[in-house]
């Protein structure tokens, strides 16, 4: 019998530097049998040729749509917007089970060329855990763009924040965020108060660790989730905080956070909010006072509101590659011990529970 082939996606998103596979998970499959080809990628934060080192075959950028059949098609984010059928199996996070924009039109490819949607956000073990996840790196990286955004504002009032780069490691970007966060005391006289909604998940944790790394004391740090959330909103409390960090995992049950009637309020001292979980498209999303995802090249959305301070949004939905080399390989290495099982797919419970979900949902168009 042929080996399984993975054939790793290079991802085309706009500053996307993130990668599903690393040269050491890279390494472990080839060790295991696999087979691993791997588009050649200019964005990507390893070098092609560290991949090679690793036992991979390099394959021209874009090609995987002309792989054989048989072949398991990996990669993070969503592939180029097309409406040709799909007949490979996909491992990528698609954003097309929780009515986002667009689900349907993304959803639908897979049926019509009988492939299969493994869903990275659903890949989940028998008690319900998503198995790899970047959420710890979402909230340190969202917390960052939070800091970043309220010294801007304190320095340059509406005027929107430029782009953001990457940072080749965490102690880098630490280093720049205490500077900036001194710089900010200096201007304002007074460290920032901040609350994290969702402190206890993976995102929230990520949040506070970058928050204490960088001098926020303890009492400046307000810590929900969803016990403080129970009784539903909305919640004035945020409006206390200088920063306000979203850090929930979004599902039908999540209440009002705030609307735009509340942001109004002429007492606010809230400036900035880091939406970590962002999907302002949802029906579900509990942050109603913008709708549309901003990016590395134009990273907030200012609120319409006549009063001051300013109120800006982040709302990224590709955090983690503000630290790209340390995300994917925390991710990476997360999700090894499932892909190891990627040929007993039809077997494996991980994989099983995936595609079955995919079938639900592929059931409702």
């Amino acid at each position: 019998m042929s080996p399984t082939t993975l054939h790793l996606r290079s991802e085309i998103k706009h500053q996307e530097e993130r990668s599903a596979l690393t040269p050491a998970t890279t390494k472990a499959l080839v060790n295991a049998g696999y087979k691993i080809n791997v588009e050649r990628s200019p964005g990507r934060i390893f070098k092609d040729d560290e991949f090679v080192k690793a036992g991979a075959t390099l394959v021209a950028e874009g090609s995987w749509s002309s792989t054989p059949k048989e072949h398991v098609i990996i990669g993070l984010k969503e592939l180029p917007e097309d409406d040709i059928p799909l007949e490979h199996a996909h491992i990528q996070f698609a954003h097309c089970f929780k009515g986002q924009s667009n689900w349907r039109e993304v959803l639908s490819r897979f049926p019509r060329g009988g492939g299969t949607l493994y869903d990275l956000e659903f890949l989940t073990d028998d008690t319900g855990r998503r198995v790899a996840a970047f959420g710890y790196h979402a909230g340190y990286a969202g917390a960052a763009v939070a800091i970043m955004v309220w010294h801007w504002q304190l320095e340059h009032g509406r005027e929107p924040i430029p782009s953001l780069k990457s940072y080749e490691n965490i102690g880098l970007l630490v280093k720049d965020m205490q500077n900036r966060l001194e710089a900010g005391v200096k201007k304002s006289g007074h460290l920032p108060r901040v609350i994290v909604i969702g402190a206890l998940g993976r995102s929230g944790k990520g949040a506070l660790d970058l928050f204490r790394a960088i001098g926020i004391s303890k009492s400046n740090l307000l810590e929900w989730d969803m016990a403080e959330t129970a009784n539903g909103g909305p919640f004035p409390e945020i409006l206390e905080s200088d920063i306000f960090i979203n850090a929930i995992y979004l599902s039908e049950s999540t209440p009002l956070f705030l609307d735009l009637a509340i942001v109004a309020t002429p007492s606010r001292k809230l400036s900035v909010i880091g939406d970590v979980s962002c999907d302002p498209n949802s029906e579900f999303n509990p942050i109603k006072i913008y709708n549309t995802c901003t990016t590395f090249s134009q990273p907030t959305v200012l609120v319409d509101v006549q009063n001051d301070p300013p109120l800006s949004v982040i709302a990224i939905d590709h955090l983690p590659s503000l630290l790209p080399r340390e995300s994917s390989e925390a991710f990476s290495a997360q999700l090894l011990p499932h892909l190891l099982n990627v040929d007993k797919r039809n077997t494996d419970n991980v994989w099983l529970r995936a595609e079955t979900l995919f079938k639900e949902k592929a059931a409702t168009l």
